[in-house]
């Protein structure tokens, strides 16, 4: 399946992009997804923690990713 990946924050750098697409097995879960995506880029596992949000709405690791899913990839905020 196809899917579009949204990079924020010190996510970009990781990619070295704001976006990507990419194709993943289906079915995939989002645990199923951070885990690729960890072995793909291993700077992620660097983060104390990280948030996926599909759809524009937050997914939780037992959540399905479907063909066409737009996923962001939200890191930890600091701010003052």
């Amino acid at each position: 399946m196809k899917i579009s990946i949204l990079a924020f924050g010190i996510v970009k750098e990781f990619f070295k992009a704001p976006f990507l697409n990419i194709e993943l097995d289906d079915p995939m879960t989002v645990a199923d997804f951070k885990q690729q995506l960890e072995s793909k880029y291993p700077e992620l596992k660097k983060l104390q923690s990280y948030m996926i949000a599909k759809n524009e709405e937050y997914a939780d690791d037992k959540e399905r990713l479907n063909q066409g899913d737009v996923i962001a990839i939200i890191p930890p905020v600091s701010g003052g």
